[in-house]
């Protein structure tokens, strides 16, 4: 399994603005990306513009094939990318739940 989570820093004020983008993100995951096991967003309870994503996929493929999906061009890479100051990604391997 891969566990990916990413640390989205919102410009000062967009803070709503990615929420919201990012509630349809979750959406299309669901009702498009059966390899993806679990996404949640979650955002800071001290800075309404810091956002963590934790997202689990069950192979490479399966998060290939959300990096390829048109719902995360749309609104990953035109909409939320460019409302952010900063976007930090790691990858890792589940190694016990």
């Amino acid at each position: 399994m891969i566990v990916l989570v990413a640390h989205y820093r919102a410009r000062t004020g967009q803070g709503d603005a990615v929420a919201a983008a990012m509630q349809t993100m979750v959406d299309a995951v669901k009702a498009n990306e059966p390899g993806c096991l679990l996404y949640h967003l979650c955002r800071a309870t001290d800075d309404s513009d810091s956002f963590l994503i934790y997202e689990q996929y069950a192979d490479e493929a399966a998060l290939e094939a959300h990096r390829n999906a048109p719902h995360f061009q749309a609104i990953i890479l035109d909409t939320v990318v460019p409302l952010l100051e900063s976007r930090e990604r790691t990858l890792y391997h589940l190694v016990a739940q």
